[in-house]
């Protein structure tokens, strides 16, 4: 826990606002590591309690969180240190959906800061233990503005899982004040942070102190609202300056007094919602923590517009919706709200339903609306799951092709590039191999790459010692002539191998050809200034070949009369995947003719029962499928492939996997390593009504072959959402590729 930055920064910068940028939203996940779900519980909403306040007490006003939203690594674009999943344990989870506790979280505080406009220019002062509270359990930094005063307050041992008590000391405009004032103490549960007030302004009354924490204010006309929570059965209490009386119009337990002409709340937190309201227009939402996730502000204005200079607090409305609230707006004595609901749900605007508004709609439908005495306007929205068919792919006609035709004695590479360059512009890595065979040297810098070496055998060969690089997680295989040599499998962490082959007695003076497949996982992440890792070269690195290679103790560049031939995606930099982008293809022999694409030639294809079946002996097979789906319109509903294999141990077994979904690189499974075993894909790469085209690679690594124990097709978390529909991404078809091979 850092509790220095406050100082860090006026040594630094103190005439610049403290910013924070990329601040931890989640947790990096490497190939063979525990999962994002696992990041997600690090960094959890405790993590956002503790730390994202911590960062309001030292001072921070612009503050940038990594990540809210990481997605998918489609189409090869991550490092190699990354998997296809970009979760990262983020608040907004990788398949679009809100249910994570640390959205709420975020949520909480973001709406917090937004209704604090004096927060921008409070000062922070010295952290504290024992001088704002009575113990010395808690620690509490205050920041000071011009009127308003915050106090964050935490425990001393910020991890701890113990519930501390406490009496907050605080500075007040009716003087220094101990709370709460009608008895009773505060507390904070382990790995919690709060934010108490002090002469906060909501509209025009002055909130002269809350030890509940507030969700948001917003005044319409002359009526205010404020909603505070708390945490489960914690004790709070509040006052209002210059007021002379309350009155329950909600639910029940909060004790009242006035003190020097305030009005005092006191109340033990519940599961139930308590409203008051303090003279005739201030109207005080009293819910649980867990009950505020449920709340929401939502614009009215229009698109464009919401972080205008025609923004006021009159602008938002308070709605309690459930799962989600996307937009809001009104017209003719009518709300009209935009959301998605997982459950039956209460919608009730709470702020900014004025007397002249009778009518609510949710997601465009009429809801039997009702508006209570308290000017709260309600309407039941109900919540049926709809039945999703999807297919079952093992059911489905598969067509499947040999996807290294290059293991066949009469294969011709004649159109292949001649891997001859005898130096390279890369002096990051040391060259010593008579001609550079890597892959970036010759513009192919994704997906796979495969090495073909020519030479006459001297009939004394015995082993092949290869220094292969595909980044972290990678495989590679090697064959001579059609003769299966071995197969590296793979590890977590090794982004370069060391591999020393056996091989079969070769017929002196018989021209033998050597093939070698390399995963590439994507070029180093750049971590540190000139550096330059990111040249870090893919493809072999370096071999020694007794009876061709000189016999040396060190590497040579000498020419061996080995003559290579390389290949990755058809074109390399130039291309041809179109829209799918350049880190789409690899260099299968189905990538390079394009037959991950829709309505590819596939009618003198193999009839096949689909991935699962496997393959019988090393090598990679193509298989390709179509379907429909008809997901009913108005539902989010998560779509995602599951490849089930071995227990994740980071060791590589067996087999590897591609998927393409309509032409688009949607997955790299590494069975064995993980931690991805399930895909989502989203729509608009599926097209939830209509057509659909499957592609997947098996790869397998062993002798005997393998096959994966089963890959699915699966629906999520079915959502009624308002979202417009999805337009499709491009999703031009299969065209024969000139000069493809």
């Amino acid at each position: 826990m850092p509790t220095n930055w406050r100082e860090t920064h006026l040594e630094q910068s103190p005439s610049t606002p403290y910013m924070l940028v990329e601040y931890q939203g989640g947790a990096y996940q490497p190939w063979g590591g525990d999962g994002f779900e696992k990041c997600a519980e690090f960094t959890n909403h405790e993590f956002e309690r503790v730390f994202y306040k911590n960062n309001i007490a030292a001072g921070a006003t612009i503050f940038n969180v990594y990540m809210t939203f990481g997605g998918t690594n489609w189409g090869n674009l991550g490092h190699a240190g990354g998997y296809t999943s970009y979760d990262y344990g983020a608040a907004i989870t990788e398949e679009r959906q809100v249910h994570r506790e640390k959205y709420s979280e975020a949520k909480l505080i973001a709406n917090f800061v937004h209704a604090s406009p004096a927060l921008a220019s409070a000062v922070p002062g010295s952290n504290s233990s024992g001088l704002y509270t009575d113990s010395k359990d808690i620690t509490t930094t205050p920041l000071f503005g011009n009127k308003t005063k915050f106090y964050v307050t935490r425990q001393t041992k910020y991890n701890s899982m113990a519930s501390a008590p406490y009496r907050l000391k605080v500075q007040t405009s009716a003087g220094n004040l101990t709370l709460p004032q009608l008895g009773g103490q505060l507390s904070i549960n382990g790995r919690d942070s709060k934010i108490h007030v002090t002469d906060y302004d909501v509209g025009g009354f002055n909130l002269l102190y809350s030890t509940a924490e507030i969700f948001t204010w917003k005044k319409y006309g002359s009526r205010s609202v404020v909603v505070v929570y708390g945490g489960p059965n914690e004790q709070h209490e509040l006052a209002v300056s210059k007021t002379s009386g309350a009155t329950a119009v909600e639910g029940s337990g909060v004790k009242f007094a006035n003190r020097n002409g305030s009005t005092i709340l006191n109340w033990q937190t519940g599961s139930k919602r308590r409203v008051v309201r303090v003279s005739s227009d201030l109207y005080i939402v009293i819910v649980s923590r867990n009950e505020a996730y449920n709340y929401w502000t939502v614009s009215t204005l229009s698109a464009g517009n919401t972080y205008s200079h025609n923004y006021t607090s009159s602008s938002d409305l308070i709605v309690h919706a459930g799962y989600l609230v996307r937009h809001a707006s009104i017209s003719n004595g009518q709300i009209d709200l935009v959301g998605d609901i997982n459950a039956t749900t209460t919608i009730e605007v709470i702020g900014g339903a004025h007397k002249d508004i009778n009518t609510l709609t949710w997601n465009g439908k009429d809801l039997n609306t009702k508006l209570d005495r308290n000017g709260f306007l309600s309407g039941k929205v109900s919540f049926s799951a709809p039945k999703i068919e999807i297919p079952d792919l093992k059911a489905l006609t598969w067509k499947s092709i040999d996807a290294l035709p290059e293991l066949q004695r009469d294969y011709d590479d004649s159109a292949w590039i001649d891997a001859d360059h005898t130096e390279t512009n890369n002096t990051y890595w040391n060259l010593t191999t008579p001609s550079v065979l890597w892959g970036a040297e010759y513009g192919y810098n994704t997906g796979s790459l495969i090495f073909r070496g020519h030479f006459a055998a001297t009939g004394d060969e015995t082993v092949l010692h290869l220094n292969v690089s595909g980044g972290s997680a990678f495989a590679f295989s090697a064959w001579v002539d059609s003769t299966f040599l071995s197969s590296w499998t793979g590890t977590g962490e090794a982004a370069i191998a060391n591999q020393t082959l056996s091989l079969p007695k070769l017929q002196r003076g018989s021209n033998c050809v050597l093939t070698i497949i390399v995963d590439h996982m994507g070029h180093n992440g750049n971590w540190f200034v000139g550096y330059n890792e990111m040249k870090t070269p893919r493809g072999i690195l370096g071999y020694d070949f007794p009876s061709h290679t000189p016999r040396s103790l060190k590497p040579s560049r000498s020419e061996d009369g080995i003559r290579w031939k390389i290949t990755g995606n058809l074109g390399g930099e130039d291309y041809r995947g179109g829209p799918r982008g350049p880190l789409n293809e690899g260099a299968l022999y189905p990538e390079r003719n394009g037959f991950h694409l829709p309505s590819s030639p596939t009618e003198t294809w193999t009839s096949d029962l689909g991935p699962a079946s496997g393959l019988s002996e090393p090598g990679v097979r193509f298989y390709q499928t179509t379907f429909t789906l008809d997901i009913p319109k108005g539902w989010d509903v998560p779509l995602s492939f599951v490849f089930n294999g071995d227990e994740f141990t980071g060791q590589g077994r067996g087999w590897r996997a591609q998927l393409w979904v309509n032409g688009y690189h949607f997955g790299k499974f590494a069975n064995g390593i993980g931690p991805q075993r399930r895909f989502p894909v989203p729509e608009g790469i599926f097209n939830y009504r209509g057509d659909n085209t499957v592609a997947i690679s098996i790869w397998a690594l062993e002798e005997g072959g393998a096959a994966p124990k089963s890959i699915e097709l699966v629906a999520g978390m079915a959502v009624q959402s308002g979202y417009s529909e999805i337009a499709l991404a491009p999703m031009t078809g299969w065209e024969k590729r000139e000069g493809a091979y």
